[in-house]
């Protein structure tokens, strides 16, 4: 029998996931597109004193039978759950790589279950673990970069936080191809 989960998770800027009606407008993170601020489409919260909020999706769907498992990773950004309220090009590019974290924690997904040992039985349980601990370390990484630049605040952190940034979607190049 073939089972089929479509698991949706939103960045911890947003945890309600991508409503179906939403799922056309939704961007593949791509190493040539980056994102530009007609992508950001939503209204800015007016209770949040922050400057912009990118919201992402990382979103597995797999299949499996007695014979192994099958599956499918998505890095998406949300346009419509997305803001800004200052608008420049190093806000742009702090938001980028909120996007771009997301991008490491699919590849890490990737990584992750390619090592993998399938057994049938407990399939579902060790995915779902499996996501949960990438979702829980995407959260920190997510939270660290924050506190860390301090809303990227402070430009020598912003800027080794970018540069660390990339060199870990470097290494885990091989990985990028999980579609």
């Amino acid at each position: 029998m073939l089972l089929n989960l479509l698991i949706l998770f939103a960045s911890f800027f947003d945890t309600t996931g991508a409503a179906s009606s939403r799922k056309d407008s939704l961007i593949d993170w791509n190493s040539t597109r980056k994102l530009n601020w007609e992508d950001f489409k939503g209204q800015p919260d007016g209770s949040s004193v922050n400057a912009a909020l990118t919201s992402t999706n990382i979103n597995i769907d797999y299949t499996f039978n007695s014979e192994g498992f099958k599956y499918k990773i998505r890095c998406q950004f949300d346009p419509l759950k997305s803001w800004g309220r200052i608008r420049n090009d190093y806000i742009l590019s702090h938001e980028q790589a909120h996007f771009d974290i997301a991008e490491i924690h699919a590849r890490l997904l990737h990584k992750a279950l390619k090592d993998y040992k399938f057994n049938s039985h407990t399939a579902n349980k060790d995915i779902g673990d499996i996501y949960q601990k990438l979702m829980n370390d995407h959260h920190k990484m997510q939270e660290a970069y924050d506190d860390e630049t301090n809303y990227s605040r402070n430009e020598t952190r912003q800027h080794a936080w970018q540069t660390r940034i990339a060199e870990i979607l470097s290494a885990l190049d091989e990985y990028a191809q999980y579609k």
